[in-house]
């Protein structure tokens, strides 16, 4: 079945974002609702866009904590688009993650998983909205 951008990233509307674990040399953000424990993986380090203080990269001061800061708020929007990458609205800030050939870690920028009915997507450079990255 071919990739329908922004299908299942959107699914994570109206979800809470209830944790953020830093694992080494990638970032895992967990939502949940009522019926699903939704993962997204990041190997590509996202960025944080918060309106008070602007975009926020990995090694910043404050990063950390920028990103932190939208735990327990609920996702409001998402987009997906080549040249925009993924983009997940939460409480007043913005995950993106959408990064260059230099921020590349490894074959894979993000995974998207852990649905009641097992949907999941992986996102790799020059595949579906990073085909920039090919």
């Amino acid at each position: 079945m071919p990739h329908v951008p922004n299908e299942l990233l959107g699914r994570l509307v109206g979800m809470r974002l209830f944790s953020v674990e830093f694992v080494l040399d990638y970032v895992v953000v967990r939502f949940d609702d009522a019926a699903d424990q939704a993962a997204l993986t990041c190997q590509a380090m996202p960025l944080v866009e918060l309106p008070a203080r602007g975009p926020v990269r990995d090694g910043a001061p404050g990063y950390a904590d920028a990103l932190r800061s939208l735990v327990g708020y609920e996702v409001v929007g998402t987009a997906e688009a080549s040249g925009l990458g993924l983009r997940i609205g939460v409480g007043t800030g913005t995950i993106v993650i959408n990064p260059s050939r230099e921020e590349l870690t490894g074959p894979e920028i993000a995974l998207l998983g852990g649905f009641a009915d097992a949907a999941w997507m992986c996102w790799r450079p020059g595949e579906d909205c990073f085909t920039e990255l090919g």
